[in-house]
Parts: C-alpha cells; sequence; structure tokens
C-alpha cells in the first residue's frame, strides 16, 4: 500500500471526518444500537464517543493497523468495550445471526466489493436486526455525477475511494432491507463528495 497508504491516508480520514464535521451525523447514525455491536471499517474509533449506553461491546473490523492506533485513546475513554476481530469486512470471521446490530460510516466506498461486504453483514445480523449506516454517493443531478465521475480517479488516489458509490442500489442488491433512508447533500461541503444516504437496514 505505501508509506501514503498504510500511514498517512488513515490520518486525512480521523482529520476529514472529525467530530465538529459529523458528530451530529453519528449521533443520529448510533442512535437505538443496542447489545453487540458489529462495525465495519471501525477507522480510529470516531464513532466510539457516540455510541448509547445500551451497547454491551463492538466488533471492530478493520484493515488499518495505524488507523487503530490513532484510535487507541477514544477506545480507553470508553465505558463500551472493543474486540478488533477481523480486517475484511467481505469475509466475517463470525457465525451466522451474532451479532444485534451492526455500523458502518462511510465505508462501503472503499471497500473492493460493498456488495460482498453487505451480503456478510445481513448473514451475521440476527434476523430483524438493523444495520445503522451513512454513505457518500452517487449524487441524483447528472451535473454532479459527472464530476463526480472525473473526481474518480484523483479520490481513489487520496482517500482511497469512488465518489460516485450507488449506495441504494448496493442496498437494494443486498440481502437486506431497506427500513429507512434520508439522502440529502451535507452543507458546507463540495457536492460531488457530499451526497449522503443515511438510514438503517434489517436483516
Amino acid at each position: 500500500m505505501g508509506i501514503y497508504g498504510t500511514h498517512l491516508r488513515p490520518r486525512l480520514h480521523t482529520f476529514a471526518l472529525n467530530d465538529r464535521l459529523t458528530g451530529e451525523v453519528r449521533d443520529r447514525v448510533c442512535s437505538g444500537l443496542t447489545g453487540d455491536v458489529l462495525e465495519i471499517g471501525y477507522g480510529s474509533g470516531l464513532n466510539q464517543p457516540h455510541l448509547p449506553s445500551t451497547v454491551r461491546g463492538v466488533w471492530a473490523v478493520e484493515p488499518s493497523a495505524t488507523a487503530l492506533r490513532l484510535g487507541e485513546a477514544r477506545r480507553a475513554a470508553s465505558a463500551v468495550p472493543v474486540v478488533v476481530a477481523g480486517d475484511d469486512a467481505q469475509t466475517l470471521p463470525f457465525p451466522d445471526d451474532r451479532f444485534d446490530a451492526a455500523l458502518c460510516t462511510w465505508v462501503l466506498c472503499g471497500i473492493p466489493d460493498p456488495g460482498a461486504a453487505l451480503a456478510e453483514v445481513a448473514r451475521v445480523l440476527k434476523p430483524g436486526a438493523a444495520l445503522h449506516f451513512v454513505e457518500h454517493g452517487l449524487a441524483p443531478e447528472p451535473t454532479v455525477v459527472r464530476w463526480q465521475r472525473r473526481g474518480n480517479r484523483i479520490n481513489r488516489v487520496i482517500a482511497g475511494c469512488v465518489l460516485d458509490n450507488d449506495v441504494r442500489g448496493l442496498l437494494d442488491r443486498s440481502p437486506l432491507s431497506v427500513t429507512a433512508l434520508t439522502a440529502y447533500y451535507q452543507k458546507g461541503a463540495p457536492k460531488p463528495s457530499a451526497h449522503m444516504y443515511e438510514g438503517r437496514a434489517t436483516a
């Protein structure tokens, strides 16, 4: 992956998705989580301070050792224990029907096969349990989509992800059933990277 991908990109993600910019969204997405929670793309633990007291523990799937090191202080300060339990959301090391809920925030855009990851999340969730998510992705306006596709190449290099991820299509093709979905442009961000999909999808 090289020095940039290994050491610098996780720091960029932590800075760009800091609590001042995303805290309100994280509060909404984490609301209602309970029991044993699977989090794919745990990163540096930016969701940790937003977890409700009903969460018994988090099983973190994260490929970046640097991101996990950056999150050590957050984990230490949290009342919710974290088990670092894997590095590939496309092949989860858990039995079927294991978790009470799942969480992903700005993750699917960087997974090589996000459909496989969603299928795995559905497999390990208990029947009726929900994935709580927020993802950036495909905009509704053709002019913005054109800019997303023009920017994909450089965004892959810098951020490690695509701008035009078809989040709704991925969810519709997955074994999960979307039960709540809000799409909007995040204020203060350039439109190609600001179109968000926020909601719940149930196993």
